[in-house]
């Protein structure tokens, strides 16, 4: 430990005696007038922002019907146009000093902040790439650290002393370097493997060959190999020993699958619903009270849209275990039976096929399977029939397509006098049974 902080205590004192001898440097007339000349590009930069941002974003008003990474692009060059003038300035004057003179130190401090401003503005737009705001904010800083620290060549002094600062167990040392060049390898190659898996998600998408559920399937194992690939090559990369990784990875597997269960379990069933393809985006299902179409598969739940617009989370583990009526599984058709009863007056072969032609002339009911009515019983005011319907649009609703045979039903009895009774009843009072009850109150 003694030798690690000595090494750690060299490596910071060269760190400072470089940036003396710099700072020294720069006390030079003819660096002096160079920082002159970026001091006055900067004010430049920031005048010409001042009078052309403001201008630029009202002509980027005008652009609402263009693609949206279009208008990203340009709101990214919008916020960033005091960087952009500072660098095309600087460089004009770097170029306009080595025209004039012969010597490279007349131009180094000024080709130097036109490197840096450079690789500033290329960091600014490679990490836009970057979707998660925290994530593209920590890659954007480690990366202008980087460029500026290799810019002005002072890589290896800093790394060293990065390296210094480390701790072990055992024969594993774990020093602050390694850790930084992991959380740069890893977040470029998730950066890179998520462009990947967009890419290829949209084609899989596309693809009508593939069932809907083997595509999402498809696309959840992909995105899982790609990420896990790139965090474990990230990590050998830069040196890290993957075995000790694996036993330790093992004990917290076991300790998550102890203390998640539910989760796991949702995530296996999950599996299952997408091989076995029992339960697919789109299909039209019920679950107890809930009745709607499924939306998405995720790894942990289904997204199942109801008719009233709410959309309900339904743990995988449901889908697997309880009773899933899917309405749409094998194919689309889909029976629905109504009830109504008609008067011991009316004809029933009449009311039958009253009842069947007025179901056909509803629209979504199916001509190709034609309704059929039939009875089913007499009532104690009528006799009851049951009307039996398709169709194949599930997703459109079923209680506005009972409704509308339902008005179809009472137009057409109306216009053929057919009643629908409702129930009566008589009361006769016996002359002996009031005689006794007068008498009882005497």
């Amino acid at each position: 430990m003694d030798q690690e902080f000595a090494a750690l205590r060299t490596a910071f004192v060269e760190l400072w005696d470089l940036a003396q001898l710099q700072f020294q440097s720069l006390l030079l007339p003819s660096r002096l007038w160079q920082i002159a000349i970026i001091v006055g590009m900067v004010v430049a930069a920031w005048t010409l922002n001042a009078w052309c941002r403001p201008r630029m974003h009202e002509w980027m008003r005008g652009l609402e019907g263009r693609p949206k990474w279009q208008l990203r692009l340009l709101l990214t060059v919008n916020k960033r146009l005091k960087l952009i003038f500072f660098v095309v300035l600087i460089w004009l004057a770097v170029w306009t000093v080595r025209a004039y003179t012969p010597f490279p130190s007349r131009s180094y401090i000024l080709a130097l902040a036109g490197s840096l401003s450079l690789a500033w503005l290329g960091v600014v737009f490679a990490t836009r790439l970057v979707r998660n705001p925290a994530l593209r904010v920590v890659v954007r800083w480690g990366l202008w650290i980087y460029v500026t620290l290799y810019l002005l060549g002072v890589t290896e002094e800093v790394g060293a002393a990065l390296d210094g600062i480390a701790f072990g167990f055992g024969d594993f040392r774990l020093s602050l370097l390694t850790l930084l060049k992991a959380a740069v390898l890893v977040s470029l190659l998730m950066v890179g493997a998520r462009l990947v898996a967009t890419s290829s998600a949209e084609q899989i998408r596309r693809n009508e060959n593939i069932s809907p559920s083997m595509r999402v399937l498809m696309v959840k194992v992909m995105q899982i190999l790609l990420y896990g690939a790139a965090f474990f090559i990230a990590l050998k990369v830069v040196g890290v020993d993957l075995t000790g990784l694996a036993v330790l990875s093992g004990a917290i597997g076991v300790g998550l699958g102890f203390g998640l269960q539910k989760v796991v379990s949702n995530l296996v069933s999950g599996v299952i619903i997408l091989l076995d393809k029992s339960i697919k985006p789109g299909d039209v299902i019920s679950l107890g009270e809930t009745f709607g179409w499924i939306n998405t598969l995720g790894a942990r739940y289904a997204s199942i849209t109801t008719r009233d617009g709410k959309e309900y989370l339904i743990p995988n583990e449901d889908l697997i275990t309880g009773q899933v009526v899917n309405w749409s599984h094998s194919n689309n058709f889909v029976r629905l039976d109504i009830y109504f009863g008609t008067a011991y007056g009316d004809d029933p072969h009449k009311v039958r096929k009253i009842a069947i032609e007025a179901a056909s002339e509803v629209n979504r009911v199916l001509t190709t399977k034609p309704p059929v009515c039939h009875i089913v019983g007499f009532g104690d005011s009528s006799v009851d029939y049951i009307l039996r319907f398709w169709i194949t649009d599930p997703t459109q609703g079923l209680t506005n397509i009972r409704g509308n045979v339902y008005l179809a039903l009472w137009d057409a009895f109306q216009e053929h006098g057919i009643s629908i009774p409702f129930p009566q009843r008589e009361v006769k009072v016996l002359n002996d049974a009031v005689s006794m009850e007068t008498r009882a109150l005497d």
